[in-house]
């Protein structure tokens, strides 16, 4: 009984240790259902959200990826240098949505009200040098510095929002000549015949 008790305690500390955290999603998107399933992988992923009023929200996973890729929007857009607490803080964010222009005071907002921060959207079009463009290939030249793999790409939308919100972010990745993409959406249960 003893062993037993050791085991149970070692694999609930294991579990415990190895858990991700559920992130807040700040675009509050509900996915539509599909009867299909293929799983988005963990890691190497960019998403983008397109959440209530068509705001955009972009995430990257890995810590140094966010950080590469802020340093390139930084350089690209001419903004000073980010200080080493601007870089911890945007490396530890998992999902944003804001402006170029507003980065700066969003990484300088302390943690516990960085969400309470007024998330904007990113601005998107169809132009090919919209901010989601940016951040999207800053971030695949970030990935080839550090992975030996393609990024990959998912599109994460509210069912309740028109098709030309989609269209767009879709389009911006056909600029990019990235015809290979995820949406993600919720499982339904397909009816037995």
């Amino acid at each position: 009984m003893t062993a037993m008790c050791d085991v149970a305690f070692l694999l609930l500390t294991f579990f415990i240790l190895t858990a991700k955290p559920k992130v807040d999603d700040p675009a509050k998107a509900e996915v539509p259902s599909s009867s299909k399933e293929k799983v988005v992988p963990e890691d190497n992923l960019a998403t983008i959200i397109v959440g209530q009023s068509n705001k955009v929200f972009y995430s990257l996973t890995g810590a140094d990826m966010r950080r590469e890729t802020l340093i390139a929007m930084g350089a690209q857009y001419k903004l000073p240098p980010f200080t080493p607490e601007e870089l911890l803080a945007f490396s530890n964010t998992e999902i944003f949505g804001v402006p170029v222009k507003d980065l700066k005071s969003f990484l300088d907002t302390p943690g516990d009200q960085r969400e309470k921060f007024p998330q904007a959207g990113i601005q998107s079009d169809t132009t090919g040098n919209s901010e989601l463009s940016n951040w999207i290939l800053n971030s695949r030249k970030a990935d080839k510095g550090l992975h030996d793999r393609v990024l990959d790409i998912a599109i994460k939308g509210d069912r309740k929002d028109q098709y030309p919100a989609i269209n767009t972010i879709i389009t911006t990745l056909g600029k990019q000549k990235i015809f290979k993409f995820s949406l993600i959406t919720d499982l339904k249960a397909v009816a037995k015949k």
